[in-house]
């Protein structure tokens, strides 16, 4: 188990982490997600021992890992530009971390042979094990780099933005085969990523990070429907936000039908209602101020401009084949389909927004 705790960093005057609370269980697979300069990467390198917190501690199965050098860890690395050697063949890169370990703890080179033939069955890559880097595919490359970093066994197996080299259909294949690899290693994993789907389709758990902070921890259905704060709720796309009016925990508006949004415990009064472009339906409505001021068709998707009397401007994005007949200048009554309620301040700040919890409800 990997226990973080009050770890903070700054590089000069700009915090990099601002106290960081995680715990992560054995055999779990984790990703950090988030933005450029969300602070994933350092907290990474952090656990790696290639940084040092200011301050916080950071215990792996209750040994304090800050008392200990890189070399003491047996962490597996796995960068994004693999960083194999390039006068290495597949088998001798592989064995490296085996064959390079004190003379009193190295395996003898049947044993690390014999490990080494296992990871190039696993890893499916045993016709490339006398090839050198330069003949390999970047996909390929990166098998080789997972390879050398699970050979030494390691007590948490750490990938940095591991496939982001990688074009699109070489990255969905390896998410397929990685989770794979995990479950038949069960190593305790960490990875880095800015890529959603990356982590909703590996992560057995996602921690969503914002300017050295964890934003929100959970499931890619949780944090996808229910984000945490207007970061998360930003940063998971839903860059359509309504000024409402809280009544009962129900979010109104002019033209707006939210009964599908949650009731939020919170008094009455102003609020901002966060939507996706993409959960959101239209029903013609006269009465209602939005009216469509364009539309385009990509195919598969109509992507609808829905303008409100006093100016504000929202897109919304419909399923070509089941959206509604759309007419230029006609009234429609927006239907959220899923969204999050935030508080409103007279002057809004990203940072003054705060969660509301969700009021249970008996359903009938």
């Amino acid at each position: 188990m990997i226990s973080i705790s009050s770890m903070t960093k700054s590089f000069g005057p700009t915090a990099v982490l601002r106290g960081i609370d995680l715990n992560i269980e054995a055999g779990e697979l984790v990703a950090l997600l988030g933005p450029s300069g969300s602070g994933k990467t350092t907290l990474l390198k952090i656990i790696a021992g290639l940084e040092w917190p200011d301050a916080g501690g950071l215990v792996v199965d209750g040994k304090n890992w800050l008392a200990l050098s890189a070399q003491q860890r047996r962490i597996g690395f796995v960068f994004q530009h693999y960083a194999l050697f390039p006068h290495m063949t597949v088998r001798d890169n592989i064995a490296f971390g085996l064959s390079v370990r004190p003379r009193a703890e190295r395996p003898g080179k049947s044993v690390i042979a014999a490990k080494v033939d296992d990871l190039l069955g696993l890893l499916q890559i045993a016709h490339l094990a006398d090839r050198f880097p330069g003949q390999l595919s970047g996909g390929q490359r990166q098998r080789v780099a997972l390879g050398r970093a699970l050979a030494i066994e390691p007590a948490v197996l750490l990938l940095d933005e591991p496939f982001g080299a990688l074009d699109a259909a070489i990255r969905r294949d390896l998410r397929r085969w990685l989770r794979e690899v995990h479950q038949k290693t069960g190593s305790t994993t960490l990875f880095v990523t800015h890529d959603q789907e990356e982590a909703f389709e590996l992560a057995d758990r996602v921690v969503v990070m914002g300017e050295g902070r964890i934003e929100q921890i959970g499931s890619a259905d949780q944090i996808h429907d229910r984000p945490a704060s207007p970061f998360v709720a930003r940063f998971m796309g839903a860059v359509v936000e309504l000024p409402v009016t809280l009544r009962a925990g129900r979010a109104e508006a002019a033209g707006l039908d939210a009964r599908a949004v949650e009731r939020r415990a919170m008094a009455d009064g102003p609020a901002r209602l966060f939507l996706r472009p993409d959960a959101i339906a239209l029903e013609a409505d006269p009465a209602s101020p939005w009216r469509l001021t364009h539309k385009a068709s990509n195919g598969a998707m109509i992507r609808a401009t829905l303008q409100q009397d006093g100016g504000l401007e929202i897109p919304v994005d419909l399923p070509r084949h089941s959206a509604p007949d759309l007419s230029l200048g006609s009234a429609y009554r927006l239907r959220p389909l899923t969204g999050a309620v935030f508080s409103f301040d007279a002057a809004p700040q990203a940072d003054a927004a705060r969660p509301l919890p969700i009021l249970k409800e008996k359903r009938l």
